[in-house]
């Protein structure tokens, strides 16, 4: 089973005639995904070199193909707007992976997806991947294997070092999400680990994060309150010094809280196992699995 995406999501491309949307188009249809249309204003009625049919709106593409999730490759300054042009439309998930959007557009995004029933992941994300089904995103499909475990992160370039590390283990995955490293973002970790703790497929769950903000601390309380399943965790940035922005937006420490101790303590005192280094994901949730039986 998976969560978000299978091989039945019908994807819509925005900004499929740029330079990235278009290549990362072929990489999603090379992997099995469903690209169904493409959305650029002005470019209505071509067909891009994939094949695929470009339509004006999002509205559009969705009333005559059917879609139901939107990939979004729009430059900042347009994607708030293209994240709100899916949510007007209906669609239930947007993947926004553009990086360097104002704080205040998605401030109004946060806001209006209230009133919505789209459910947004990023920006500033690597995207979601049901291993072996559906690739709606940038991540590098040939580490991913069908298996038990979930995957959760703020980091793209993380969740692929994990990934590999359990393929070459034979442990492979369900659904892996990454959730984005702005400060304001669409579904977090916490609501990322309550969808693969409803999922009867996932066993376990690697949930990778790094310094600022809080969000690792509410999912810890949700693995302390309802988690059914064992979680293992990395926290990047115990080098990091308060003050100083490290890679994403949202990795700044700026209080207490933000520290990678601080997000290591209340996981650990969550119940959740903690992984001391990147390089010990694999052979940590291996150990894991192993000791209850899952594997």
């Amino acid at each position: 089973m998976s969560v978000l995406v299978n091989k039945d999501t019908r994807v819509l491309v925005q900004g499929i005639t740029g330079k990235e949307g278009s290549f990362q188009t072929q990489r999603c249809i090379e992997y099995g995904t469903k690209i169904v249309a493409g959305v650029t204003p002005g470019r209505g009625g071509e067909k891009t070199e994939h094949g695929v049919p470009v339509f004006n709106r999002v509205s559009e593409a969705v009333r005559e193909t059917g879609a139901d999730c939107a990939l979004i490759f729009v430059p900042p300054a347009f994607a708030a707007d293209a994240i709100l042009e899916s949510a007007a439309a209906e669609l239930p998930l947007a993947v926004c992976i553009t990086e360097g959007i104002p704080t205040m557009d998605m401030v109004k995004v946060k806001r209006a997806l209230g009133s919505h029933g789209t459910r947004l992941i990023g920006p500033n994300c690597p995207g979601i991947i049901t291993a072996g089904e559906c690739r709606v995103g940038i991540m590098p499909g040939h580490v991913f294997s069908p298996g038990s475990v979930g995957v959760v992160s703020r980091s793209g370039t993380l969740v692929y070092e994990a990934v590999d590390q359990l393929t070459r283990r034979g442990i492979g995955q369900t659904t892996c999400i990454g959730v984005g490293g702005d400060p304001i973002i669409g579904t977090n970790q916490k609501q990322a680990l309550e969808l693969l703790n409803n999922d009867p497929d996932t066993a376990a769950v690697v949930l990778i994060g790094e310094i600022g903000g809080s969000a690792e601390q509410e999912a810890a309380e949700y693995i302390r309150k309802h988690m059914k399943k064992p979680v293992i965790a990395f926290i990047a940035g115990a080098t990091a010094p308060p003050g100083r922005r490290m890679g994403h937006a949202g990795a700044i420490i700026s209080g207490n809280s933000g520290t990678a101790d601080a997000k290591k303590h209340a996981l650990a005192g969550a119940g959740a196992i903690i992984s001391e280094s990147p390089a010990e994901i694999g052979a940590t949730t291996e150990r894991v699995l192993r000791e209850r039986g899952l594997l």
